[in-house]
């Protein structure tokens, strides 16, 4: 067997994403000898930071709103089960990590919808397929590994993560293999989890988020597997509400058609118009979103197939609606669509209950006629996403599948991102940071409230309370 390899370092962190790199520069302005540990190869190794838009947004908000109002869209979007604390924090020093990140030569420019005041540049939104190389994520994630090389910091590839070093039960850093099967060990007084959540791990996606993990999409770098929420387990750590994803429905094409994912997604049709399985029944409240959509749909992901019906008029003004619309991306692209003059022919065409189809769509138009969209069963809301009646033909259905880009559940933290083993009880020198912790998003409302910047403020939080400057 190979011999051990052995690192000493002041600070190891387990991921080398936005949030991880955040805390491991931070800790390096603090004098700190600081160790990343990605487990991928590779100069640019793909992470969903890399891969992400690049909008810094709190609930599709400008972030420099009032801290007090930020606070409030947070509680809103998660139904009142964010942490207080979390919430708070977030909402606060939001603006701080942008400004922090400025001062390192990061560029941010204005996107064109007023929640994208601050979008990495050059801007990495395209209208379809994944486009990373040389956008701003990308470029951020290597100016802060150089900043971190620069004050004596390092990043060792090809190393994952297995479990903590804690003889006497006292944390003394982390230990793992790496990409040959050598087992390293990194000694450390505090040890910072950054591996971005669990979403590529089969069994607990099973567990949390979808019967059929099979009839989800991996929208992201298909490299968190939950590693980070082993170990903090492991170390006597709690975890959050473990439901919930932030993703989008998708086209059902995207499965085996690239250029289909992550852009264009359906939900500025879905919000339109009805969301329905293959007996022609709605499933849920299409008001609340994409994100809830899409969770939903996962959740049902062992009922067979699930489609978007819109008609003409939602097609050509709802779906053309921004950059990454579907309209006319969707045709264009290959992604399949059944249409027809009729509800009935295109549920047939579907292969949906026409019938019963038929008789929902009814329901449906005359409740919002009405105004009784909240009578419906399942309810539909009207506050976030107006209810538009389908009664303009050509009728189009959309096959779509949800797709998953990262979980929202995690390892419980608190305000300074410190492991948590019961309430108010943190575990000693453990932080997680990013889309490895919860309590901020997710749980039974599956709200979502931005990764980025949760990312950045716990990445931040977390290296300033190791530096003794918070607490």
């Amino acid at each position: 067997m190979a011999a051990n390899r052995k690192h000493a370092c002041d600070v190891a962190v387990m991921g080398g994403g936005i949030s991880g790199l955040v805390a491991a520069v931070r800790c390096a302005q603090g004098g700190l000898r600081v160790l990343v540990l990605e487990r991928q190869s590779g100069e640019r190794y793909l992470c969903n930071s890399r891969l992400s838009a690049g909008v810094w947004h709190l609930c599709a908000s400008d972030i420099t709103e009032a801290p007090a109002t930020l606070e409030s869209k947070i509680r809103e979007a998660t139904a009142g089960e964010a942490d207080p604390a979390l919430a708070r924090v977030v909402a606060h020093d939001a603006v701080r990590v942008v400004d922090w990140l400025r001062e390192l030569g990061i560029r941010f420019m204005k996107g064109p919808y007023a929640y994208q005041r601050f979008v990495m540049a050059p801007p990495a939104v395209s209208p379809q397929g994944a486009s990373w190389d040389g956008r701003g994520p990308d470029v951020a994630l290597r100016m802060l590994e150089e900043k971190l090389h620069a004050l004596g910091g390092s990043v060792l590839r090809g190393h994952r993560v297995t479990g903590l070093l804690s003889p006497q039960q006292e944390i003394d850093g982390l230990h793992g293999l790496t990409q040959s099967s050598e087992p390293f060990e990194v000694h450390a007084r505090d040890v910072i989890i950054a591996d971005g959540g669990f979403q590529s791990d089969p069994e607990l996606v099973r567990e949390w988020i979808a019967p059929d993990p099979d009839r989800l999409l991996s929208r992201n770098s298909r490299a968190s597997t939950g590693d980070g929420l082993r170990v903090a387990r492991a170390a006597g750590g709690a975890a959050s509400d473990l439901r919930g994803f932030y993703g989008h429905l998708l086209s059902k094409d995207a499965a085996h058609n690239e250029a289909l994912s992550p852009y264009p997604y359906l939900d500025y049709l879905a919000t339109a118009g009805v969301v329905v399985d293959a007996a022609g029944r709605r499933i849920a409240d299409e008001g609340r979103g994409g994100v809830f959509l899409a969770n939903r749909v996962a959740a049902r992901s062992d009922m067979g197939e699930h489609f978007v019906v819109t008609d003409q008029r939602i097609w050509e003004e709802c779906g053309t609606f921004r950059i990454t619309s579907p309209n006319p991306l969707l045709a264009r692209l290959g992604a399949t669509v059944h249409q027809a003059d009729t509800l009935e022919a295109a549920a047939r065409l579907a292969g949906i209950d026409a019938p019963a189809l038929a008789a929902t769509v009814a329901a449906y138009n005359q409740a919002v006629s009405e105004g009784t969209t909240a009578h419906l069963e399942p309810a539909r809301s009207a506050d976030r996403y107006k209810p538009w009646p389908l009664a303009f033909p050509p009728y189009h259905v959309f096959p779509v599948l949800p797709g998953i880009t990262y979980t929202m559940g995690g390892i419980a933290i608190d305000a300074y991102a410190r492991v948590l083993a019961g309430p108010g009880a943190p575990v000693s020198h453990l932080y997680a940071v990013g889309c490895a912790a919860g309590g901020l998003e997710g749980g039974s409302s599956h709200g979502y409230v931005g990764g980025l910047v949760k990312s950045g403020v716990t990445g931040l939080r977390a290296a300033e309370h190791i530096l003794g400057l918070l607490g």
